[in-house]
């Protein structure tokens, strides 16, 4: 069924690979006008040109960029909020400063964007407003994820509150929690272990479902989120893991 979201306007970050990547074209194919954002100019020109698509680069640990951006860009129908950082180790291999910048860009950027761009999606009548968690921390314990887990596990909290805050002015909120995922910074993650074959090997070998998941299958999901079809679904989340949460 094509044309899914034909007549919205959305806004994803980090767009310029993966899940982020891979969303934009899916809503841009479903027929959204779609606003593309990263931190990364050159990456994200590679989505210039496309159709439906628009291109803002935007650092979403810098707040004054992010309101000028929301001023400039005005009423979105979604937002879907997906940077985010993958610290590896356990509370003991987490210093105050990667601990810091974990909740920074998993946390407080998605706080940032959704306290940003909220007033004119209510103004405008509504929309849907999707945060990237994770199967990790948020419904499973992972080992070597300390940090990760702990900002993961407050997007849930962020989101059921902005969905309870804001429903009766036709704002639905929910997040997506993946499991291992195919992408570009998946590969750097396994490029820096002391033997890449074997941690990658590692890595599938925790999914029972035997491989690991495809940035296109989190962006049906994310579709779906933002779509009329899912019109009474609002403060959940939503587990695409290949099983480990079981």
């Amino acid at each position: 069924m094509a044309g899914r979201l034909q007549g919205k306007r959305a806004l994803v970050t980090a767009s310029a690979q993966g899940i982020g990547r891979a969303t934009v074209e899916a809503y841009a194919r479903e027929g959204a006008q779609v606003i593309a954002t990263d931190v990364n100019p050159a990456r994200l020109a590679e989505l210039e040109g496309v159709p439906g698509i628009t291109t803002h680069v935007l650092d979403v640990l810098d707040a004054d960029a992010i309101r000028a951006a929301a001023d400039q860009i005005g009423a979105v129908d979604v937002l879907f909020n997906c940077a985010g950082f993958v610290h590896h180790g356990t509370i003991l291999e987490c210093d105050e400063d990667a601990f810091d910048f974990s909740m920074n860009l998993n946390v407080k950027a998605m706080y940032r964007m959704i306290r940003a761009f909220l007033p004119a999606m209510i103004k405008a009548g509504g929309g849907s407003i999707i945060n990237m968690s994770s199967v990790s921390g948020s419904v499973k314990g992972i080992p070597f994820r300390f940090v990760y887990g702990t900002s993961k596990a407050a997007v849930i909290g962020l989101t059921k509150s902005v969905s309870a805050d804001f429903l009766r002015q036709g704002i639905r909120c929910n997040c997506i929690c993946p499991g291992t995922v195919q992408s570009p910074s998946l590969d750097d993650r396994i490029a820096a272990f002391d033997d890449p074959v074997q941690a990658r090997k590692d890595f599938i070998a925790r999914q029972p479902l035997g491989r690991l998941g495809t940035a296109e299958e989190i962006a049906a999901m994310a579709v779906y989120l933002a779509g009329d079809e899912s019109a009474y679904t609002t403060g959940q989340h939503f587990i695409v893991d290949g099983g480990i949460a079981g």
